[in-house]
């Protein structure tokens, strides 16, 4: 099913919300939550279609019973450091922002392949506060440093088009400390499909 809509806040509170990894019909529906969430970077429909296929088992989708989609989390394994699982992008629409969504999707990467994942990479801008509130809010959950990095400049990778870009990497992940400290979402419930051995 394809989703051009973002519901309102009335349609999702009270409604179930279940969190599964993303399919290739997902992508305009992941294409147009993002657009929506400034202040992430929009990329081609063809480029959320590839993260719904070839890294559908490094990223979610979060989707009301009626089908909405709610949150997308899109990542993928480091090819050099197999431990460490790069998130790119957090998408959450206004209507669900404020609900613990973000942070219980991260929980579901994490959680899904704990044998295998020790760390957590990701890059912000200095203008996405919201995104550094929720990757501090993870850390101390999972009881995990947070170490930062210069990573790409405006100047030297953007050609002064695109804010600095920190990189966060944020580790040992303690799982045990991490399922205790589960945030509720509204009726949430976990579709974990595929996962690869």
């Amino acid at each position: 099913m394809i989703i051009n809509m973002i519901p309102s806040i009335d349609s999702f509170r009270g409604a179930e919300v279940t969190l599964r990894r993303p399919q290739p019909t997902d992508g305009l529906a992941v294409h147009n939550l993002i657009a929506q969430c400034p202040p992430l970077d929009n990329n081609s429909i063809y480029c959320n279609l590839l993260q719904c296929t070839h890294f559908s088992h490094t990223s979610v989708l979060a989707v009301t019973s009626s089908g909405d989609a709610l949150g997308f989390i899109s990542g993928y394994r480091v090819p050099t450091q197999p431990e460490a699982l790069f998130i790119w992008q957090v998408a959450v629409a206004q209507s669900a922002r404020r609900t613990g969504l973000g942070s219980r999707m991260l929980r579901f990467l994490t959680d899904a392949d704990s044998d295998v994942t020790t760390r957590l990479l990701t890059s912000i801008n200095p203008d996405n506060s919201a995104s550094r509130a929720l990757f501090s809010a993870f850390a101390g959950e999972c009881g995990a440093t947070i170490r930062e990095f210069d990573w790409f400049s405006s100047a030297a990778h953007f050609g002064s088009s695109h804010p600095d870009e920190t990189l966060l990497d944020i580790g040992p992940l303690d799982f045990k400390r991490h399922s205790q400290a589960a945030t509720p979402v509204h009726s949430l419930r976990h579709i974990n499909r595929g996962r690869k051995s």
